[in-house]
């Protein structure tokens, strides 16, 4: 299934570099899926952090070693990267849907004068060729192109946070996602809205910021190689997009593994929290979220543009 999503996604999409690049990406992601199982652990304790309901005022430090500490002592070590399966299932073939859609609708979005921009200086062109838009055509490439591959794997969104999650048993990916869908659209689709309220501005800050740092940097530091660059932009867009959407991510996460009727509609969702938590319980695993966030966009878009940099070279 896996395998399928990724390829389906991308065989009929090749008909430009940027877009085979896009394929290329996800390829680099499936075999060389060691971020993956690094950052799992981290994902793994933001949803244990997030799916409670913390008394004001305690520490998400120490919740966190005592996590680890429990985890550790019931499962053992491998306890700690439960879920990675069900995190490749999202994750890989979310990557190769985005990376394509997005340089789908940007080389479509690059012929209207209403959102292209002209390449200003040739020192840009060496540093990136992908196509060059409007802060206004930064945001909505990036916010529809997430939020359509969100649409489509909500599904598998929701499985990944339930085997994180110590509330559901889950032991098989095929009989997990068949329990899921049995109960109907409903829990299908379960935290889709809060999902789209957290990856559209969240995609288009990223993509606006990081086409932003990226041209500053490029004019500031012109000798500076481009995958600093790229990594240095895509790092700071990730960080800063984190923390903005981050609220959103804490209630799609109580959404998704809370059972309770307070836990079944955005609303009453969020008013749950403020009442339990006030303004820092939006704000739970959010340095997990951010260190994960960073990381595996410095990874991605500096593999990226490396590539279409390469293939552009006579």
């Amino acid at each position: 299934m896996l395998l399928l999503a990724s390829s389906c996604s991308l065989v009929r999409c090749l008909d430009s570099p940027q877009l085979y690049c896009s394929s290329l990406v996800s390829r680099v992601f499936r075999n060389y899926s060691a971020p993956h199982y690094s950052l799992q652990t981290v994902d793994l304790l933001k949803t244990r952090i997030q799916q409670g309901d913390s008394a004001p005022g305690s520490r998400n430090t120490i919740f966190v070693w005592r996590t680890v500490h429990g985890i550790i002592k019931r499962d053992g070590l491998v306890g700690l990267w439960r879920g990675t399966s069900a995190s490749l299932v999202r994750n890989i073939p979310g990557v190769a849907l985005y990376f394509t859609s997005l340089t789908r609708l940007r080389l479509v979005m690059a012929r209207s004068p209403r959102f292209s921009v002209p390449t200003i200086a040739k020192t840009e062109d060496a540093k990136s060729v992908l196509p060059k838009l409007t802060n206004q055509g930064n945001l909505l490439a990036g916010a529809t192109a997430r939020v359509g591959v969100g649409f489509l794997l909500n599904p598998f969104s929701v499985l990944k946070a339930r085997f994180e999650s110590e509330h559901f048993a889950y032991q098989s990916l095929t009989g997990s996602l068949r329990s899921i869908v049995r109960t109907g659209p409903s829990e299908v689709m379960r935290g889709f809205v809060a999902s789209s309220l957290r990856d559209a501005p969240y995609a288009g800050l990223f993509v606006l910021l990081y086409e932003a740092v990226k041209r500053e940097s490029t004019y500031l530091v012109p000798s500076a190689y481009a995958t600093s660059i790229h990594s240095f932009s895509a790092a700071a867009a990730g960080g800063i997009a984190t923390m903005v959407t981050h609220p959103f991510d804490v209630v799609k996460t109580k959404m998704q593994v809370r059972s309770e009727h307070q836990y079944h509609g955005l609303v009453t969702t969020m008013t749950r929290i403020w009442q339990q938590r006030g303004v820092m319980g939006f704000f739970d695993g959010a340095s997990l979220r951010m260190s994960r966030k960073i990381l595996s966009s410095t990874i991605g878009w500096a593999v990226f543009e490396g590539i279409l940099l390469i293939m552009q070279k006579p």
